[in-house]
């Protein structure tokens, strides 16, 4: 597979059982299949420690706008958006297997983001409620009411 940054060639690494691809000869960056990331993004987990010390080994030039293709699907452009709800840092995801792709340098803010997977759902369904609160409080009320009609017409009958 090649980098979808610098375009080296990815070497497999692998860590407390899980193999990921890096780019060690290139910019250092990491790919992570499938839920992978899932088994190195919190401070706790200790396999991520290993893969903090990831550097460009070379001057590397590349474009951060441009668009990248996926190294597991080379036909597939990867979307780029926040890992959390926080917007700090941005990964590239592979809307088609579901990998994701960190630059070299993003693994150590994504650890420290939330200590725990318990506290990033908490910030989380605070976001989504603070967002959506008043209008799912409308929906609920909305259905609230129809599934009370519904209850008086079928005991009507």
């Amino acid at each position: 597979m090649k980098c979808p940054a610098c375009k080296t060639g990815l070497s497999k690494v692998t860590k407390s059982g899980v193999t990921v691809d890096v780019c060690d000869k290139g910019c250092g960056g990491i790919w992570f299949d499938n839920f992978e990331l899932e088994k190195f993004d919190e401070s706790h987990e200790s396999a991520g420690e290993a893969l903090l010390d990831l550097r460009p080994k070379k001057p590397v030039s590349m474009d951060a706008t441009a668009k990248r293709l996926c190294p597991k699907c080379p036909t597939m452009i990867m979307n780029r958006h926040y890992f959390t709800i926080r917007e700090k840092i941005e990964i590239d995801e592979c809307p088609a297997c579901g990998g994701v792709w960190l630059d070299t340098g993003e693994l150590a803010p994504i650890r420290e983001e939330y200590k725990t997977e318990e506290t990033r759902k908490q910030a989380a369904d605070r976001y989504f409620s603070k967002l959506l609160g008043k209008e799912l409080a409308g929906q609920e009320a909305t259905g609230q009411a129809a599934l009370a009609r519904g209850w008086r017409t079928i005991n009507c009958v």
